[in-house]
């Protein structure tokens, strides 16, 4: 009986570790963009990382990948018509492929842009056209789907489309159609039934993605908007939101939330945000606590490790902010040839990885506030012959079991860091 326990606890640490190395939606299992492995191969100078496979038909596509299980999943677009699919993490092979309908964006390509989540045995998926859609995660068949236009009102900020990655909590599908009848609603997982929407949020829909935080015992979706941020309740109700007047254009970036404190950031001269949450009575209070532009992120996202915020701000290139005061401890602006120049940002075991957006160029940068210590650097391992408006890199790089994900429209390649 000892030996079936211990076998048993066993499978269970077992299980446990490799659900804990899965990145099974948009920035990770927590959506902070850190990876929790440790022991990869960082050193890149030291042993060049091997390419395990490259899977070839992703077409058309900014979305980065999730991986659950073993499977890694995404979707892209071939001839403006939109698809999920499903890889072998071991192999490389393809396991299913979905068609889902046209895929029409007026601007950046027809092809969508968000990265599907996992939730058990389904997945759920936004497009560029603004269609939601839940599969089973096994066949890709298609369960339900949603039209942000025709269902729900819903309005963009500006001409991109739609670029969320849908928030799965207990029963509830978050999303943000946007629009006069409400920025934000929650969705049935199983159905896609309507539960609630943000009546008193009207703001068009950004390109962010929300979060889930906790604020003494209050549980919240954080959200940016065309006009700022907001935080709502599990039944729909907002809790508090702050109007940032300098947002325009393209509000992209994740939040950022830790220890009751908000961190927001969007590019077009927007700069950066910080609040601190704190429950009133029945009440959540946002105090502003900085407002700045020592942090002006476009669209590659930034990390908080350690207190400290790193990515990539358009007028200082890449940056180390302190979260509790928005202090810049340091800058980098790197030029072509020089590792990488402007982009995205994944961190892990106390480093980030930033990503080039032009080139290709992945940077190894140790995470400390005491400037910019770069110890590795290699060049992307194939780039697409696709060609696009822009030919930028611009899917986010992926850390899971072991292995670096990396996506150029139709290729998306498997490196291993073991």
């Amino acid at each position: 009986m000892k030996k079936i326990l211990l076998a048993a606890a066993i499978l269970c640490g077992m299980a446990i570790s490799v659900q804990a190395q899965d990145w099974p939606q948009w920035r990770g299992a927590n959506r902070t963009g850190v990876s929790t492995e440790k022991g990869l191969n960082l050193s890149w100078a030291a042993k060049k990382p091997t390419v395990a496979w490259t899977f070839r038909e992703a077409g058309l596509g900014y979305s980065s990948p999730s991986i659950a299980g073993g499977v890694l999943y995404c979707q892209g677009a071939t001839d403006s018509k939109g698809f999920a699919f499903a890889v072998d993490v071991k192999t490389g092979a393809l396991k299913w492929k979905q068609e889902l309908g046209d895929e029409a964006v007026a601007d950046r390509g027809n092809c969508p842009r968000g990265s599907v989540t996992v939730a058990g045995d389904k997945l759920y998926l936004i497009r560029g056209i603004g269609q939601i859609h839940c599969l089973e995660a096994a066949s890709g068949k298609i369960i339900w789907t949603k039209d942000f236009t025709s269902d729900f009102n819903g309005k963009m900020m500006s001409r991109w489309g739609f670029c969320e990655s849908p928030l799965v909590d207990g029963n509830l599908v978050i999303c943000t159609p946007g629009g006069a009848d409400g920025t934000m609603v929650a969705l049935d997982k199983n159905t896609g039934a309507l539960v609630w929407r943000t009546k008193d949020w009207t703001d068009d829909a950004g390109y962010s993605s929300p979060i889930v935080a906790e604020v003494d015992g209050v549980r919240m979706y954080i959200q940016q908007a065309a006009k700022g941020v907001a935080g709502v309740s599990v039944d729909g109700k907002v809790l508090w939101k702050y109007v940032i007047p300098n947002y325009k254009t393209g509000v992209i970036p994740t939040p950022i939330f830790e220890n009751n404190v908000v961190y927001v950031t969007s590019g077009y001269n927007a700069g950066c945000n910080s609040f601190r949450l704190s429950k009133v009575g029945n009440e959540i209070k946002a105090d502003s606590i900085y407002f700045n532009k020592n942090m002006i992120n476009q669209h590659g996202g930034v990390v908080l490790m350690n207190g400290y915020i790193y990515g990539h701000s358009d007028n200082a290139g890449w940056v180390c902010q302190n979260l509790k005061t928005g202090e810049r401890t340091w800058a980098k602006r790197s030029k072509p040839g020089e590792g990488a120049v402007r982009g995205s940002v994944v961190g892990v075991d106390g480093h980030f990885i930033a990503l080039d957006e032009a080139s290709g160029t992945l940077s190894v940068a140790v995470a400390s506030p005491e400037g910019w210590k770069e110890v590795s650097r290699m060049d992307f391992p194939e780039r697409t012959a696709l060609q696009t408006q822009d030919n930028k890199v611009w899917a986010h790089p992926v850390i899971a079991g072991g292995k670096l994900y990396l996506r150029d429209q139709d290729l998306i390649i498997c490196v291993d860091l073991k």
